[in-house]
C-alpha cells in the first residue's frame, strides 16, 4: 500500500528556516511526481512545489519562489522541502502528495493537479 509520511514541522520565528521531509513507501522509484501543499486555517489548499519522478523538473508556486527549495533522494525514497525566510503567512499544515502514472503524470506538466496519494501533514507555525 503506497504511503507518504511527512515530518519536520514545528514552531519557528519569522525569518527562520525548516526542512520538511516526505518519506514515500510502496511506490516504484522514479514513477511518481511529488507535490508539496499547504493549507492555512480558513484558507484553501495551496500548491507550493512539484518535483518530477527523476527530480529533473521542478515547479514552484508564486508565493514561495526564491524562498522554498524542493529536492528528492530516490535512493532514500525521501523528498525534501527546504523552507527559508519564513513569515507568519507561511503558517499551516504542509502535505506531500504523489501523482503516479505515465511520463506526463511523472513530470510536472500538470503542476499540482491529479495527486492520488496524500500524507497526513505536518504543522508549521511561524511566530512574529
Amino acid at each position: 500500500q503506497p504511503q507518504l509520511v511527512e515530518s519536520g514541522g514545528g514552531l519557528v520565528q519569522t525569518g527562520g528556516s525548516l526542512r520538511l521531509s516526505c518519506v514515500a513507501s510502496g511506490f516504484t522509484p522514479e514513477t511518481f511526481a511529488i507535490g508539496w501543499f499547504r493549507q492555512a486555517p480558513g484558507k484553501e489548499r495551496e500548491g507550493l512545489s512539484c518535483i518530477s519522478g527523476s527530480g529533473g523538473q521542478i515547479v514552484y508556486g508564486d508565493s514561495v519562489k526564491g524562498r522554498f527549495t524542493v529536492s528528492r533522494d530516490n535512493a532514500q525514497s525521501t523528498i525534501y522541502l527546504q523552507l527559508n525566510d519564513l513569515n507568519p503567512e507561511d503558517t499551516g499544515t504542509y502535505y506531500c502528495a504523489a501523482r503516479v502514472g505515465g511520463s506526463r503524470e511523472r513530470s510536472c506538466i500538470r503542476r499540482f493537479n491529479g495527486m492520488g496519494y496524500w500524507g497526513k501533514g505536518t504543522l508549521v507555525t511561524v511566530s512574529s
